[in-house]
C-alpha cells in the first residue's frame, strides 16, 4: 500500500505533545456552510476563529467558484458572495474530497448545469452507484458511472429512496439539492442511517439559512418545494471534534492537554470521543469551550464504529497502549475511505511493533508498547495524524512517509502537534 505523497518526516519518540491547542474549525461544517452561502440571497461571512484552508475545503470553494460564487479567505473569516449567473457548463475538480463530490453532484443537477466532475487519489474508486441511480430516476444523465463523469439534465422533485448505510454524504447532497427544486420531495431511507451526526449537521446548517426539513419517524426527510436560502449574514463554524481527537487522546495517554474552541452542544458525531476517553480511564475536565484531558488508567475499548467511523485511527492508537485487548466493529465503510482504513490502521500498528488483527468490518488491537519504525500514510490524512499520536509512546523514532496527506484536512497539524 504505497502513498502517492512522498515527503517523509521523523517523529521523535522522546518529544512532548503540546499542553494546549485551539482546534481548527470543523471541516464538515465548512463544506456545508460554503454551499449554503453560495446558494443564498446575499453575502455571508463565515467566522472560523482562526485561518483555515485545507485541500478538501479548497475543493468545495473552487467548485462553487466555477458555478459563479465569489469566495475569499481572509484570515479568520471566509467571505462568500452567492452565485448570480450560472454557467451553462463547467469543469469541477473535487480533488480527493468525497464530501465535495457527493454534495455537489445533486446540487449541480438541481441547478440544471451541465458539469464534468473530476477527482484524484482514491476518489474515482469510491462508490457513487446508489446516488447516481436515484438521480437517474429523476431526470439526470451521466456519461460514466465513475470519475471523470459529466452530469446533464435538471433534477425533478419527488420520492428519493436510497440506502442510509452506504454514505451519509448522499443524504446531505440530496437535502441541499431538493431544497432548490420547485416541487415537494421526500428522501426515504431503505436501511438505517449510519454516521447520522453528519446529517444532523446538514439539517442545522439548512435551518440557519431558513430552509426547514421535516424528519419522519421511519427514516425519511420531507423537503418543501420553493425553499429560499436566506443568509444569516454572519455565522460561526465550530471546532472540529474529529481533528481534536488526536490532541485529546494524547492527553489521555501521556500528559494533560487543554483543547479550546470546541462546542459542547455540537451535532458532530465524533464528540463521542469524550465518552470513549472516559471509558478508557482518562480524567476529563470541561470548562465552557475548553476540554482538559489527563492520563489515568488505560482500559481496553469495545466500540461500535457505525456512527463514528472516522475515529478508528485515534481509538486504535489509544488501544495500542491499553492494558488488554480492544475490539472495534461496525466499520465496513472504512474500507472505502481515502485508504482502506481498516487495513492501513492495522499496517500502521504492526509496522511499529504493535499487534493489530484485521476483521472484515473492524479491528482487534492488543495492548503492547510499540517499538518504532517506518509508516506509510497510504495518502490518508487520518493515518498520518494517528501515526504522530502513537509515536509519542514508541521506544524509538518513527519515520512517516506521505506526511503531506494532512493537507487534506489539517495543513498545520504537525506544527501544532509539536513536530
Amino acid at each position: 500500500m504505497k502513498s502517492t505523497e512522498t515527503r517523509a518526516i521523523t517523529l521523535r519518540h522522546n518529544r512532548k505533545a503540546p499542553d494546549k491547542v485551539s482546534v481548527i474549525p470543523s471541516k464538515s461544517e465548512l463544506h456545508r456552510l460554503l454551499i449554503a452561502s453560495a446558494l443564498s440571497d446575499s453575502e455571508t461571512v463565515i467566522l472560523c476563529g482562526r485561518d483555515m484552508l485545507s485541500k478538501d475545503i479548497e475543493a468545495t470553494s473552487k467548485c462553487l467558484s466555477e458555478l459563479g460564487a465569489k469566495i475569499s479567505f481572509e484570515g479568520e473569516l471566509i467571505r462568500v458572495t452567492p452565485i448570480s449567473d450560472l454557467p451553462k457548463e463547467c469543469l469541477l475538480d473535487c480533488y480527493e474530497s468525497g464530501s465535495t463530490l457527493r454534495f455537489m453532484l445533486p446540487v449541480v443537477a438541481a441547478l440544471g448545469v451541465n458539469a464534468t466532475f473530476t477527482g484524484r487519489g482514491r476518489l474515482p474508486e469510491r462508490p457513487l452507484d446508489d446516488l447516481l441511480c436515484v438521480m437517474k430516476e429523476h431526470g439526470i444523465s451521466f456519461s460514466s458511472e465513475k470519475l471523470p463523469l459529466t452530469v446533464s439534465g435538471k433534477l425533478s422533485p419527488g420520492l428519493f429512496s436510497i440506502s442510509g448505510g452506504v454514505s451519509s454524504q448522499y443524504i446531505t447532497g440530496l437535502l441541499f439539492a431538493l431544497s432548490l427544486l420547485s416541487g415537494d420531495s421526500t428522501v426515504s431511507l431503505t436501511s438505517p442511517l449510519e454516521s447520522a451526526g453528519y446529517v444532523k449537521i446538514t439539517l442545522d446548517v439548512l435551518k440557519s439559512f431558513g430552509v426547514c426539513v421535516s424528519e419522519g419517524s421511519e427514516g425519511s426527510y420531507s423537503v418543501s418545494g420553493g425553499a429560499r436560502f436566506t443568509s444569516p449574514r454572519e455565522i460561526r463554524a465550530s471546532g472540529d471534534w474529529s481533528n481534536a481527537s488526536y490532541f485529546l487522546a494524547s492527553g489521555a495517554l501521556f500528559a494533560p492537554i487543554r483543547v479550546s474552541n470546541l462546542d459542547l452542544l455540537s451535532s458532530q458525531g465524533d464528540m463521542k470521543i469524550l465518552d470513549i476517553l472516559a471509558d478508557f480511564g482518562a480524567d476529563i475536565e470541561i470548562n465552557e469551550g475548553d476540554v482538559t484531558v489527563s492520563p489515568n488508567i488505560r482500559r481496553p475499548l469495545t466500540v461500535d464504529l457505525q456512527q463514528i467511523p472516522d475515529l478508528l485511527p485515534t481509538l486504535a492508537a489509544l488501544a495500542v497502549f491499553a492494558d488488554g485487548e480492544s475490539v472495534f466493529t461496525g466499520g465496513k465503510r472504512l474500507r472505502i475511505k481515502e485508504s482502506d482504513r481498516i487495513s492501513s490502521v492495522a499496517n500502521m500498528i504492526n509496522s511499529l511493533g504493535g499487534e493489530a488483527l484485521e476483521l472484515p468490518e473492524g479491528l482487534i488491537v492488543r495492548g503492547k508498547r510499540p517499538i518504532g519504525g517506518v509508516i506509510d500514510s497510504a495518502n490518508d490524512h487520518r493515518i498520518a495524524m494517528a501515526s504522530a499520536l502513537i509515536s509519542l509512546g514508541c521506544e524509538s523514532d518513527v519515520t512517516l512517509t506521505g506526511a503531506d496527506a494532512v493537507s487534506k484536512s489539517y495543513p498545520t497539524f504537525f506544527e501544532e502537534f509539536g513536530i
